[in-house]
């Protein structure tokens, strides 16, 4: 993990308060110098979002994931650790990188160019590389660096009704920092959301929901056996706090991947279609698979092996869609909202 177990409060400053678009108001803030919260691990932030949420936000991907999804899309945020992302494209071949480390883990001539196992994170390579062919991937932050940077878009936030979300990676792997944050950010009366695949301990998630408006759930495949080949991790925890989630939370969006030959499959989909019906719920963002995540796997030097398919044509997404409808399951494809 890429925090401290150091604990503060961080509290409003004055009684500087600004409306939002129909929602609370939302308070100024300024950095506390005396600041000694958890930190975490972030892999990166997205400004101007606004498929991850209502209105324009900014994601915060935090690092680290208990699954190994063969179509994630983000497999930079699986490490928990800060990692080494080598680009080949924009290598000059200066040598600088190889002569600096001092574990002799940076080979020319090797085309993944960082031996992993020998590799201790220092970062040196990194800092010398001219032509930023290495870069680091994972940036430790603390609770009020990361909410100086989020309400720096605070008047998208008014205008649209919108606010932070936590993605990942996982964000309730980091707990404590995912908890010290959201409440800081609650504070500020910012609109928060938090995306999830759902397979961490119970006590992780439920410490942290109180902070949270909306809560994004990832849900896969519906056979535990076919959830552990495609994912490392079988589902049944998985199950076990969607359902603890529903009767405690008044806001959960369930989120399914459409991948073909997995999770799109007719089987598949009807159990995505039966438990939604248990659980009452009247709609689903259907996220369409891409193969965007594909390059980023060699360059942290991933084992990951994405599947050799094709994206679904628009016609069979349609076709999945409608049968969520006629289930009385309103659908979002793509996420938006």
């Amino acid at each position: 993990m890429c925090h401290t177990t150091a604990e503060a409060a961080c509290a409003p400053v004055g009684n500087n308060l600004s409306w939002t678009n129909g929602g609370p108001p939302v308070r100024q803030w300024a950095g506390d110098a005396s600041w000694d919260g958890p930190e975490g691990c972030v892999v990166d932030i997205q400004r101007y979002a606004v498929h991850d949420g209502p209105g324009i936000r900014t994601v915060v991907f935090l690092k680290g994931c208990p699954l190994r999804c063969a179509w994630c899309h983000n497999p930079e945020a699986i490490d928990p650790q800060p990692q080494i992302a080598f680009v080949p494209a924009r290598c000059i071949g200066c040598g600088v990188c190889q002569d600096v480390c001092p574990r002799d883990a940076i080979r020319l001539g090797n085309g993944a160019r960082v031996y992993r196992e020998r590799c201790d994170g220092c970062m040196l390579c990194v800092d010398e590389c001219m032509a930023a062919a290495l870069s680091r991937v994972g940036e430790t932050y603390t609770v009020d660096r990361l909410l100086a940077e989020v309400l720096r878009d605070l008047p998208f936030y008014e205008e649209s009704g919108g606010g932070v979300t936590l993605s990942g990676g996982e964000p309730f792997l980091q707990q404590r920092f995912t908890a010290a944050f959201l409440a800081a950010a609650k504070r500020t009366g910012l609109h928060t959301v938090i995306e999830t695949c759902g397979h961490v301990r119970w006590a992780q998630m439920e410490a942290v929901l109180r902070d949270v408006d909306l809560v994004y759930f990832d849900l896969k495949l519906m056979d535990d056996a076919q959830h552990r080949q495609w994912t490392g991790v079988g589902n049944e925890l998985i199950l076990a706090n969607a359902r603890r989630l529903v009767a405690v939370h008044p806001d959960v969006v369930f989120r399914c991947p459409l991948v073909p030959g997995s999770t799109a499959s007719d089987a598949n989909v009807a159990r995505l279609i039966d438990l939604l019906s248990e659980l009452r719920q009247r709609s689903v963002h259907l996220l369409p698979y891409h193969s965007l995540g594909h390059g980023k796997l060699a360059r942290v030097g991933s084992s990951l092996r994405a599947p050799d398919v094709a994206p679904l044509p628009s016609v069979s997404i349609q076709r999945i869609a409608h049968r969520f409808e006629a289930a009385g399951i309103k659908t979002v494809i793509g996420g938006s909202t």
